[in-house]
């Protein structure tokens, strides 16, 4: 977006100049033709008849000169001397710190060069201040790195809340319980319902989470020193939650002496444990109990008819062996039903046992550890499937290992041992854990009595057995012979972790880095009852998006071909909570248009279509401003598909583009890597909807403090400068 209209100063020059030209001339000619006789006038005016043509010509090419020398004028000293007053102001009111263009006159020249000066001179005290309020605050980001650290270990799912239900922090944990409950999981994963600024109300009823509040204050009112409220509720996709609730309280609370004082909560703490499982689990057991009864009852009353016919003594033959019959299959019955609830109750047995989803890789990492610390022994890999994730408690079952191959160097004089891990062959559902050794072979009886006897691993003795471990993880345990490489090694059967248990379980085990997921200055904000066009800027949320498409024309049949979106609180860009997906547009990809997004259509065969995606991408930007560059291109994007997905995007729009040519309408670029530069933002994935959607919201942040210099504050005071923009023109 490079057009930009002639400064209508260099118009104004020109009429003042022109106008002030012609009335020096027709001055000049009045007092000329006053000194004149009557012959001599009529001499002249004949002369400026026959001549009109050229004069007319003449004052045109008059006019022209004075055009092109205005607009050399203004583009010489008044256009930079603006450029350079924006970007002066970019400077004064964001953390931007760049170096400014020298253009224009010399003395625009100088001044830029001590405007550049100057910003050196600031970043280097900034730098300095830094460095300080770096080291003052190094305690408080312990303390936060502690929490942080604290959330992330948790296994819990932690929801911190304000009084509005607004969410202040969460760890990851909670993120994935929240995928489970997501309406559209392989789309939104869950964003659409957690997030920071987001109401935990579109998970939860208002009331139940009102009735937990006020229970927690009525028992903080009665002197109960840890005060605390459970509710059980059914989300919308079916699942089971368990909620506990417990209040946060500022520290003058805390401290004061009234009780009433006291009861004064700031938040709550939610801790949610999905239920679902064990109710179906309680449910089943039910079932099966009554089962059992009905079909005990009337196995019973069968056998006792049966047996009373047997007791008389001129029973024939035949109808003594009918009976016998009916009390065999009774019996036998009774005992396949009574065989049923005993497995049950073993798999119930084994469900209770603390077992913990575990990836495998970092199983076997810890064991060999494990055995070389406490066995002396050389360890490595042999093989082992990254992808692969058990559900084991893991303490015990390095116990096991630890056991084992301190037995082989204690009696077989084994110096090295080799782990294996993958799927096993023939057994659903398990893996197979391979401890392999080279050396004297063993007997089936040496074996056995190992799996029997009480574990002892270094100077710590058990009282648990190989088989006690093997059998609470409702797996197997044998010994094998490899003659062919003169290798043995002991096999362990272990479950793999149920599917519905991983969902990112990547992300939870091995994320780098502590989360992100707080923000305690929302601890601050309450509910508005005014418009949104009456809140100020700063206190809005806002969902900053952009699309890729197959073209450029949305009513002539492009499709979008994928969302990215971010989203913006309390002034922050929440990296961690994004919106990214691909859309199967059904229609062909132009091969024009695949340089400039990189998407190929096979990346897109597969992926849901915009009618699963528009619905994700609407709950995720629920209750927030929409944020675009360049906002009425995607919007008709959306608006075209209302009708057939049945979602409206009815919230407010901002457009980084208009305000940008609110802020500097001098500038001779607004397009989004112009903007991008002039805010030193770097722009990285350009033309991806995400990296797109990120550099928008960046440059969005800058955007605001230098609206707020311009007077405008608000929301409505906003839209209302984008619409008086040149560029509000635009339609598709």
């Amino acid at each position: 977006m490079s057009r930009r209209r002639v400064d209508r100063r260099v118009w104004l020059g020109v009429a003042l100049a022109g106008g002030a030209l012609l009335l020096w001339l027709g001055l000049t000619a009045g007092i000329v033709w006053s000194t004149l006789d009557l012959e001599q006038r009529r001499v002249l005016a004949g002369v400026l008849v026959a001549s009109s043509t050229l004069v007319a010509m003449m004052l045109v090419v008059l006019l022209g000169v004075l055009a092109f020398a205005m607009r050399s004028l203004v583009a010489r000293f008044i256009e930079p001397a603006a450029q350079l007053m924006e970007e002066g102001m970019v400077l004064v009111r964001t953390d931007v710190a760049r170096t400014l263009p020298a253009q224009g006159s010399a003395e625009n020249r100088a001044i830029t060069g001590v405007i550049n000066q100057l910003v050196e001179q600031r970043t280097r005290l900034r730098d300095e201040m830094g460095a300080r309020v770096q080291e003052a605050s190094r305690n408080i980001e312990q303390e936060k790195s502690r929490l942080a650290a604290l959330m992330s270990e948790l296994t819990q799912s932690v929801v911190v809340c304000n009084l509005d239900g607004r969410i202040l922090l969460y760890n990851q944990r909670a993120r994935l319980q929240f995928r489970a409950l997501s309406q559209a999981p392989e789309v939104a994963g869950g964003a659409e319902l957690i997030g920071l600024g987001r109401s935990i109300y579109a998970v939860f009823e208002r009331k139940l989470v009102a009735h937990a509040l006020e229970t927690i204050q009525q028992r903080m009112l009665s002197g109960v020193a840890q005060p605390s409220a459970q509710f059980v509720t059914t989300t919308a996709v079916g699942q089971l939650l368990r909620v506990q609730m417990a209040p946060v309280r500022s520290s003058q609370a805390q401290a004061a002496e009234d009780a009433a004082d006291r009861a004064e909560l700031t938040g709550f703490v939610l801790m949610l444990d999905n239920i679902t499982r064990e109710f179906e689990a309680e449910s089943a057991r039910d079932r099966v109990l009554h089962t059992l009864t009905e079909g005990t009852r009337s196995a019973l009353a069968n056998t006792q008819a049966a047996l009373d016919v047997l007791d008389h003594p001129e029973l024939e033959a035949a109808a003594r062996e009918r009976f016998l019959r009916v009390i065999r299959e009774e019996t036998t019955g009774l005992v396949r039903r009574i065989a049923a609830i005993e497995a049950d109750a073993a798999k119930s047995l084994k469900t209770r046992w603390p077992l913990e989803d575990m990836l495998g890789a970092d199983l076997v990492s810890a064991a060999l550890r494990r055995i070389e610390i406490v066995t002396g022994l050389q360890t490595s890999v042999l093989e082992v499937n990254p992808a692969l994730w058990l559900k084991v408690e893991s303490f015990s079952l390095l116990q096991v290992l630890v056991y084992l191959a301190g037995r082989l160097a204690d009696e077989f004089s084994v110096r090295f041992v080799q782990l294996r891990l993958d799927h096993a062959s023939g057994s659903a559902g398990k893996a197979q854990l391979d401890l392999v050794w080279s050396g004297q072979a063993m007997s089936n009886e040496t074996v056995m009595s190992w799996e029997m006897d009480a574990m002892t691993a270094g100077s710590e003795a058990t009282g648990l057995t190989v088989r006690d471990v093997v059998e609470r993880h409702g797996g197997a345990f044998w010994f094998e012979r490899e003659r062919s490489r003169h290798q043995a090694f002991f096999r362990i059967l272990l479950p793999l972790a149920d599917p519905r248990d991983q969902s990112d379980a990547v992300n939870f085990v091995r994320n780098e880095s502590r989360p992100e997921y707080y923000d305690f200055d929302l601890f601050k904000t309450t509910e508005q009852t005014r418009s949104l066009d009456e809140r100020r800027l700063v206190d809005l949320v806002y969902t900053v998006f952009d699309t890729e498409t197959t073209g450029l024309e949305p009513s002539q049949g492009d499709e979008i071909i994928q969302i990215g979106a971010a989203r913006i609180v309390n002034g922050k860009l929440l990296r961690q909570e994004c919106f990214e997906q691909l859309v199967d547009p059904q229609r062909s990809i132009p091969a024009a248009s695949i340089p400039i997004h990189g998407i190929q259509p096979a990346m897109v065969v597969g992926q849901p279509k915009i009618s699963e995606v528009l619905p994700a991408f609407h709950a995720f930007a629920q209750d927030t401003v929409l944020v675009a560059h360049n906002a009425a291109f995607d919007m008709r994007f959306l608006q075209l598909k209302e009708k057939s997905t049945g979602v409206v995007f009815d919230q407010p729009v901002l457009d980084t583009l208009l305000l940008s040519a609110v802020i500097h309408p001098n500038q001779d670029s607004h397009r989004l890597e112009a903007i991008a530069e002039r805010f030193d933002v770097t722009v990285i994935g350009r033309h991806t909807a995400m990296g797109d959607a990120m550099v928008t919201a960046e440059v969005f942040i800058k955007l605001i403090p230098l609206l707020a210099q311009q007077g405008i504050h608000t929301l409505g005071q906003a839209r209302e400068a984008a619409q008086k923009t040149y560029y509000a023109r635009l339609k598709y």
